[in-house]
């Protein structure tokens, strides 16, 4: 486990890493400069591995983009026919394929993401979410119609990536959610309102339910969350051993987790922090960990519900 465990934290280092150089974004929103909007039919706005399996792997990625200059204005917005200005959506891409996926088909759209920068506040990153909240959506629709073919699948997402899941799942109709093995909201918050609102939001309670959401954000205590990402979140499972009560686990180099259900956060013990992220980082809190703590046993999870969901369907 250790050895498969560092070296595939290098691979990962991208991911805590966006480039906040260039352009300071202004603490209020005026007009906003957009680069070309992703054509989903395009080969080169999609991470794909056909693998010929029974089932799907849908993940949004993270934020992975700083502001920058796009015909010498201020964008706050990825340009996903620059791969230059992004590199990082693509890295992630590779990295969550190769310590999730396992055996599944994995599609990962390139989107319009909002830039590290609109999370200084609530109300800025509201103001830019309408984006990608519309390429998820364009990219989703066009994976049902020209990818799925009807096969079950898991929908994934981290930080902003989570945000724009579960926008989808708010929309998915019941035939679609019929097909949904699990979804997995990765260091972002799911509010009561979309519990008691949205019928395709179950909460996870054991390590093989299914057409479940599993939610979790990672901190030292309560005190050191980042409110933008977890303030009203109402579910939390132990990814390691899929429980919702008290009792801890045991994983990586001797690091401990458990839920802490009175404030739906995963407490971990152990862990020594060496920086913190650009612009939401805070001392204690491991958002920038929840996929490189968590990766053998999310991938396993993966595969052991999509295994209950054939043997069961």
């Amino acid at each position: 486990m250790r050895s498969f465990f560092v070296p595939l934290l290098l691979i990962l280092a991208v991911m805590a890493c966006v480039s906040t150089a260039s352009v300071p974004s202004a603490p209020t929103e005026g007009r906003q400069v957009l680069p070309q909007a992703p054509d989903y039919g395009d080969s080169t706005q999609w991470f794909i591995r056909w693998r010929e399996a029974p089932a799907d792997l849908f993940y949004i990625i993270s934020t992975e983009t700083g502001d920058y200059l796009l015909n010498g204005d201020s964008c706050h917005h990825a340009n996903t026919y620059d791969k230059g200005s992004c590199p990082g959506m693509a890295k992630e891409m590779r990295a969550v394929d190769s310590l999730f996926s396992g055996n599944l088909n994995y599609f990962s759209p390139y989107y319009r993401q909002a830039t590290i920068q609109s999370w200084t506040s609530e109300s800025l990153a509201l103001s830019r979410l309408a984006v990608p909240l519309g390429d998820t959506e364009r990219s989703w629709h066009h994976y049902l119609r020209h990818f799925n073919q009807g096969r079950p699948f898991i929908l994934a997402g981290f930080s902003q990536g989570a945000h724009a899941m579960l926008d989808i799942m708010r929309k998915m109709p019941d035939s679609v959610y019929q097909r949904m093995v699990a979804a997995y909201v990765i260091g972002y918050k799911v509010s009561q309102q979309d519990v008691d609102t949205c019928s395709t939001i179950k909460p996870a309670q054991e390590a093989t339910d299914l057409g479940v959401t599993i939610c979790y954000n990672s901190v030292r205590s309560p005190e050191c969350t980042v409110p933008i990402v977890t303030d009203g979140n109402v579910l939390c499972i132990n990814p390691v051993n899929w429980r919702t009560d008290t009792v801890a686990a045991t994983f990586g180099n001797g690091l401990t987790v458990r839920c802490h259900p009175e404030s739906h956060l995963l407490l971990v013990d152990g862990y020594q922090q060496r920086r913190l992220l650009p612009v939401i980082g805070k001392d204690g809190n491991y958002h920038d960990r929840e996929l490189k703590f968590y990766y053998p046993y999310i991938r396993q999870n993966m595969a052991d519900r999509v295994e209950a969901y054939l043997r069961r369907r």
